[in-house]
Formats: C-alpha cells, structure tokens, sequence
C-alpha cells in the first residue's frame, strides 16, 4: 500500500478553484478570464395610470443613457465605462462588468411615445410610460328604415 502526502494549501486551492470555476459558469463568465457582459436589472411596476420601469444603473452618467421608443418597443441602452485605474500591480479577481448595455420593452397598443417621461437619481433610471386610455364602447342607436348612401338597390 502507497502513502499519499496530503497538501491541505493543494485541496483548499483546488476547492476554490471549483467554486470559482461554479461561480463563473453560473453569473456567465468566460472561461479564458475577460469581462463578463453587463445586463443592468430593470423591475417593471403597473399603478392605475401608468407602468413604471425602475433600472439600476450605478455608475453610469446620466449623458451615457439613450431611452428611445419606436413601434411600441421601449429600449434604453448606454454604457458603464471601466474605473479601474491601471497599476502595477495585477488584479487578483474581477467580478464587475462593464461595457454597452441594451434593454427592450414591447409596449402595448397605443402607448404615446411624446408622454413618456425619465429622470436619473443616485444611479437609479425611473421611466414612466402613460397607459393608452381605454376605448369605451360606443353605443350605436337603431333607427327605423334605410340607411342613406349604403342602401343597396335589388334588381
């Protein structure tokens, strides 16, 4: 029977390695170390009058977000820059994204795009987006006889 040296360092290591192997497959990381790509999280709110869509955006400036509405798609796209300052020294991990981001939104019918408002605070976008106003049935009263001008003549 052989002995086996157990290196407790060589298993803690090889156990991190794993779990950052697990980490990384699971939040999307590449497997060759570059960044990762960035999908900001949006949360979508209905109230009586309108639908409110709230995105985090830390570290975006404000000029850096576009908010575009075209055929009753809703997207807001920009880009988080990367802050880290170069150095000497090398980074041991990085878990931040950065990039371009892009998000879309179908709308639905008859949605006025010149009402739909945004404001940026702290990092946080908040778009608000006027519901259409419900179509109310039309009541058609019946008269007596035939419509004039779309009376058919029988032959």
């Amino acid at each position: 029977m052989a002995l086996v040296r157990v290196d407790p360092a060589v298993e803690v290591d090889s156990l991190q390695s794993e779990v950052n192997r697990m980490f990384d497959s699971f939040f999307g990381g590449r497997p060759n170390g570059g960044a990762r790509r960035w999908i900001p999280p949006m949360d979508l709110a209905e109230t009586d009058g309108e639908l409110v869509l709230t995105a985090d955006l830390p570290g975006v400036d404000e000029d850096e977000i576009s908010i575009e509405v075209k055929d009753r798609v809703l997207t807001i796209s920009g880009e988080r820059s990367d802050s880290r300052e170069e150095r000497d020294r090398g980074y041991h991990r990085i878990e931040r994204s950065f990039g371009r981001f892009s998000r879309s939104l179908t709308l639905p019918e008859g949605i006025d795009a010149d009402r739909v408002v945004a404001s940026f605070d702290r990092g946080v976008l908040e778009v608000r987006i006027p519901k259409p106003e419900e179509r109310k049935p039309h009541r058609v009263e019946i008269g007596s006889g035939p419509i004039e001008g779309n009376a058919t003549e029988q032959d």
